[in-house]
């Protein structure tokens, strides 16, 4: 996982995603093995069942379910297919850009704002 710079692996059994394999996991476990790994076996250290989404879930739920779990990472699955992990940075990033986008249309609105004609004459000095 350092080596590649992975943070999570999908742990699939007969197809199926069965655990979630995190550094969160890992450092547990050699915590718990007295600063080694030794011999520990993935499925003993491993979140079992993992929540996941789909491709088609919003972000905002992605998020809400994330926070709620205090999960870095969730798999994405399209019925038993892995279509890949999503990680709480994309999930900040994706909100971090909606934001952005947001705030330049408001941005834009504000600057286009049409300016009304006062129908009363200027006071005269």
């Amino acid at each position: 996982m350092a080596e590649r710079d992975i943070g999570s692996l999908v742990v699939m059994e007969h197809g199926d995603v069965v655990g979630l394999l995190t550094f969160r996991e890992v450092i547990q476990a050699i915590v718990g093995n007295g600063g080694n790994v030794g011999d520990t076996i993935v499925r003993t250290v491993m979140e079992d069942h993992p929540m996941t989404c789909t491709p088609d879930t919003e972000i905002d739920e992605v998020r809400r379910m994330m926070l709620g779990r205090h999960a870095r990472y969730m798999p994405v699955l399209t019925q038993r297919t892995l279509m890949g992990v999503i990680s709480f940075y994309d999930v900040a990033k994706a909100v971090v850009d909606g934001q952005d986008f947001e705030n330049r249309m408001l941005k834009a609105y504000i600057r286009d704002w049409p300016v009304e004609e006062d129908s009363a004459p200027a006071p005269q000095q």
